[in-house]
């Protein structure tokens, strides 16, 4: 499924020139409205066993969605996940690699399990999603924001039964200037913002937040304020100091402790 969301380049031709060559790919043109819409709607149009999500100026192994989806038949797995790997050019050659997750968490997920993936889920586009979980779960990225997977992330983790990975970079995660993650604004900040306070909603109406209290407050923290102060600090051009007593407001509202 390719999403073609309002490109204005020849992207959406492109993927026009992809679904005639091969059958199996299904394009889908839509007016622009952000990374997460066109996440949602590719979800919405999906009937696979499987859900991944790669991201537009990324890309993976050949083998990548063979032997995932080979872990989780063999496994039974709602979610497996792989390292990847940083480049600054379009290559297969492996660049710095990436841990993400730790062994330990593999396996049924257990309580203590879920605490560690609460605080630390990994990147949702290195990771493949068993689609029963989605749709049983009613999992969705509501708040249609920029950085709304900070949010996802966590509460889709939290949803999993058993969660397992292959430690190999099968991903190629492409960091160049123009990247919309070196791209940081006070709207931008703000949107991180939203998607703390996202998960708090989400985890708190899910009944989450009773058992995973402590881990939820520390994910919250650390997207909400201290990657949100870091990036505003450092890339926003003009500072106010209203924007930073409004950090310290949003965390004593939501945890006063």
């Amino acid at each position: 499924i390719l999403v073609d969301d309002g490109s204005k380049d020849n992207g959406g031709k492109q993927c026009d020139n992809f679904a005639q060559a091969d059958k199996r790919v299904h394009v889908i043109h839509k007016e622009n409205n952000g990374l997460m819409s066109a996440w949602v709607t590719g979800v919405n149009a999906s009937k696979g066993q499987y859900l991944c999500f790669v991201d537009s100026d990324d890309w993976v192994t050949p083998d990548f969605y063979e032997r995932m989806i080979a872990r989780a038949q063999e496994t039974g797995a709602d979610v497996v996940g792989c390292d990847y790997s940083l480049v600054s050019e379009h290559t297969m050659q492996t660049g710095k690699v990436i841990v993400n997750n730790d062994d330990s968490l593999t396996g049924v997920c257990t309580t203590e399990k879920k605490k560690q993936l609460a605080m630390r889920p990994g990147s949702m586009v290195i990771k493949i999603y068993r689609h029963s979980m989605i749709t049983e779960n009613k999992l969705d990225f509501p708040g249609k924001i920029f950085y709304e997977e900070n949010c996802a992330g966590t509460v889709w983790m939290l949803c999993c039964g058993r969660f397992e990975k292959i430690n190999e970079p099968l991903y190629y995660y492409y960091q160049h200037d123009v990247s919309t993650v070196h791209t940081i604004t006070q709207e931008r900040c703000r949107d991180r913002m939203k998607a703390g306070e996202q998960l708090v909603m989400e985890c708190s109406m899910r009944g989450f937040l009773e058992t995973y209290h402590d881990e939820i407050e520390y994910r919250f923290t650390e997207i909400y304020y201290a990657t949100t102060l870091f990036s505003y600090l450092s890339g926003v051009k003009k500072t106010e100091l209203s924007f930073l007593a409004e950090l310290r407001d949003g965390i004593r509202k939501y945890f006063p402790d």
